[in-house]
């Protein structure tokens, strides 16, 4: 009997021990996994709270390609830019005020018309494609042109844009010219200060219509 009690308690202090070690194995093996799951939730819930900003933020201008959605009344939906005059035509309504109004602000005119012609219209508007405010880099770099704004976007993060700088650029001279009630002003910007952490006071935000040289 005291041979078979030992027996059982040797078993039962390995199974412990296995025990343990199989949990070990789990939690080691498990936890960076559903640590990465969470990462990237986190993650894709960033993307959607900074795509939503924007989409409520921005205004709408002449050009810009919209995508109006009516839910359940595809004949009303389409996809349509707005003309310079500012307006959008559209079904029922004819001619809709488009710029100077968020997607949002948008959304609720369309639906506050319509609710004259469609029950509970349920209406969302997106913006496809951006043409009404734009900037221009030129000169000594990598892809010179025009280039949708984005919202904050700073004279490096343009120039990135365009691909960097050339290898013969003055990274020193760059020059921002904008042109503000009627008079055009040029503003001079160091980008190698700038990128070193220095006067960032002057790392601007750029506006619709400036036009970045680097000599």
């Amino acid at each position: 009997m005291a041979k078979t009690g030992s027996f059982f308690q040797w078993a039962l202090v390995r199974f412990r021990s296995e025990t343990i070690l199989i949990l070990l194995v789990v939690s080691v093996f498990f936890c960076p996994m559903w640590q990465a799951i969470a990462a990237t939730d986190d993650t894709k819930n960033d993307t959607k709270e900074d795509k939503t900003s924007m989409e409520d933020e921005y205004i709408i201008g002449p050009a810009d390609i919209l995508e109006i959605h009516v839910w359940r009344e595809p004949d009303l939906s389409r996809t349509i830019p707005v003309r310079p005059d500012g307006k959008i035509t559209l079904p029922l309504l004819n001619d809709v005020q488009a710029s100077g109004l968020t997607p949002l602000e948008l959304k609720a005119g369309i639906e506050k018309g319509l609710v004259k012609f469609v029950e509970s219209p349920t209406v969302s508007v997106a913006v496809q494609e951006i043409h009404s405010k734009n900037i221009f880099v030129l000169g000594q770099v990598e892809s010179p042109g025009q280039y949708p704004l984005q919202q904050d976007l700073t004279v490096p993060q343009a120039l990135s844009l365009a691909g960097g700088f050339a290898e013969w650029a003055d990274k020193r001279d760059v020059v921002i010219l904008r042109k503000e009630n009627g008079k055009q002003t040029r503003i001079k910007f160091d980008y190698k200060n700038v990128s070193k952490g220095k006067h960032l006071e002057r790392n601007i935000v750029l506006k619709p219509g400036d036009t970045i040289i680097v000599p």
